[in-house]
C-alpha cells in the first residue's frame, strides 16, 4: 500500500542565489569555442607525433618537465585562489576576497615569468617554431595558452579595484563569475596540454 505521506521538498533559503550556470552565458559559448579550437590542436599533435614519432620524442626530451610541474602547480593554485576570492565575496568577506583575488593574480603572473623563461632558453638553444614539426606545434599549443593566461591575468588585474571597493556581493557577481570560469578554463587547458605535450612518449 502506498503511503500519501506528502514528499518532502527542499526549501530555498531566500538568500541562496538561484541555481544557474555562473558568469555569463557568453563566456560559456566562448569557454565552448576555445575547448573545441583546442582539442583539433590537440588532435593535431597527437596525429603528427604518430606520423614522425623519433622527432617528437627527441623535443619531448628537450622540454624541462620540471618547469612544467611547476607552472601546473601555480595554474592549479590560482583557480583554488579564485574559488576563493567567489566565495568570499558571497560571503561579504571583502577583504578577504581582495587578498585571494590578488594571490590569484600573482600565481598566474608566475606562470607567465616561467614560461617566459622556457621560452628564451629555446631561442638562446637555437631553437624556434621551424626548427621542426614538434616546435612548431609545441609553439602554437603553448603560445596559444600562454596569451589566455595573459587574459585572464588582465582580467583578474580589472576586477581588483572594485573587489576591494566591494562592488559585488552574493546576488550580484556576475562579472567576477565570468572572470572566474575562463581562468578556470585556461587551467583546465593546461592540466590536459601539460601531460600531453612534456609527459607522455
Amino acid at each position: 500500500m502506498e503511503s500519501c505521506a506528502p514528499e518532502k521538498t527542499r526549501v530555498r533559503n531566500p538568500e541562496e542565489p538561484p541555481s544557474r550556470l555562473p558568469g555569463d552565458l557568453v563566456v560559456w559559448f566562448f569557454v565552448g569555442l576555445e575547448l573545441a579550437t583546442f582539442g583539433l590542436l590537440f588532435l593535431a599533435f597527437a596525429f603528427t607525433k604518430l606520423m614522425q614519432p623519433v622527432v617528437f620524442a627527441v623535443g619531448q626530451a628537450s622540454l624541462d618537465q620540471t618547469v612544467g610541474a611547476i607552472n601546473t602547480l601555480l595554474l592549479i593554485s590560482a583557480s583554488a585562489c579564485a574559488a576563493h576570492t567567489l566565495a568570499n565575496v558571497r560571503a561579504g568577506r571583502h577583504r578577504a576576497a581582495t587578498h585571494w583575488l590578488g594571490a590569484a593574480l600573482l600565481l598566474g603572473l608566475g606562470f607567465l615569468f616561467f614560461k617566459s623563461r622556457e621560452y628564451m632558453d629555446k631561442w638562446q638553444a637555437g631553437v624556434d617554431f621551424a626548427s621542426n614539426d614538434f616546435y612548431m606545434l609545441w609553439t602554437i599549443l603553448t603560445g596559444f595558452h600562454f596569451m589566455h593566461v595573459v587574459a585572464g591575468c588582465v582580467i583578474f588585474a580589472l576586477l581588483l579595484h572594485p573587489v576591494s571597493r566591494g562592488r559585488y556581493n552574493a546576488q550580484d557577481c556576475n562579472a567576477l563569475e565570468s572572470g572566474c570560469v575562463f581562468w578556470h578554463m585556461v587551467d583546465l587547458l593546461w592540466i590536459v596540454l601539460f601531460p600531453l605535450v612534456y609527459l607522455l612518449v
